[in-house]
């Protein structure tokens, strides 16, 4: 029966850290500023925000939000954010989507300053990943990989599978996983013989969005299983892209949908937003 990692515990964990971190900072006259920018209702999008205020107040830093209505316009929102770019005591802005229909999104990141776009989804730090010279990490990959870490789990000679080839979770994973030198490979819907690929992995990342597409049969004995899906499954109860009840009994390791990869993507926020605030003024090097 796999091990069950505790998202939860280890997030709470990393953020106790920051907090730590943070009193340090304040003591030289820097506090770390998060901005987070909310366009419409939707409900989603409402709670994730109002999980990342929580955040900000556990580990001390300062929180703005901006709640702008559905019928705000593509200049409006860029005038904010290079409002917020312009702002010395802002060291990361986060504009949450998904935006309203009539708004471009990619306009609306780039225009973000690459020193400040703590979700790392900027082209400037996209690329950053791929050479493996970055400042900032996305943050439910980097989030997996300090679940990984958290238990001690060996990444380098590993076989490697990510399941799904998102910019924002499966292309980014491919990349911190081949830093720690696994071997990697990225399936997605026109892999050929899936189930075998999946069976040679050690560590499999699933990551497709899909309700319980991962089952028992895809998995070796003994693989690190991590679940990356937030769904919803036909009786309306959450779940990820893993079929729980049979994959558990096979792995040695397991992430839980709720529980565990959810509560790591706001910490690694927090990271990068710490980051953020040393770069900006300074003080990354004597940190």
């Amino acid at each position: 029966m796999a091990i069950r990692i505790d998202g939860k515990a280890v997030s709470l964990a990393v953020q106790e850290r920051i907090r730590q971190e943070t009193e340090a900072l304040k003591a030289k006259g820097v506090t770390p500023g998060l901005a987070v920018v909310i366009v419409g209702d939707d409900p989603a999008s409402r709670t994730y925000v109002n999980n990342k205020k929580k955040a900000c107040e556990r580990v001390g830093f300062l929180s703005e939000e901006y709640a702008l209505p559905s019928t705000t316009s593509q200049e409006e929102l860029l005038d904010l954010v290079r409002e917020l770019n312009s702002r010395p005591e802002i060291n990361g802005i986060l504009v949450q989507s998904p935006l309203p229909k009539g708004l471009d999104e990619k306009a609306v990141v780039e225009a973000i300053d690459p020193r400040k776009d703590v979700d790392a989804f900027h082209a400037e730090n996209v690329g950053k990943i791929m050479i493996g010279d970055f400042q900032f990490l996305p943050c439910t990959p980097a989030g997996v990989i300090e679940l990984l870490d958290s238990q001690g789990i060996a990444i380098e000679g590993k076989e490697c599978v990510v399941l799904g080839r998102s910019n924002i979770v499966g292309k980014p994973m491919a990349m911190l996983l081949l830093h720690r030198n696994g071997t990697v490979t990225i399936c997605h819907s026109r892999t050929k013989n899936l189930k075998e690929v999946c069976r040679r992995a050690d560590i499999l990342v699933a990551a497709v969005g899909k309700a319980g597409f991962v089952t028992g049969d895809m998995v070796k004995e003994g693989a690190v299983v991590i679940d990356v899906g937030i769904n919803r499954n036909e009786q309306g109860k959450l779940c990820g892209d893993v079929d729980f009840d049979s994959v558990e009994p096979k792995a040695s390791f397991i992430t839980p949908v709720p529980g565990g990869v959810g509560p790591m993507t706001i910490a690694m926020l927090m990271q990068n937003t710490l980051t953020a605030a040393k770069e900006q003024n300074g003080l990354s090097n004597r940190e």
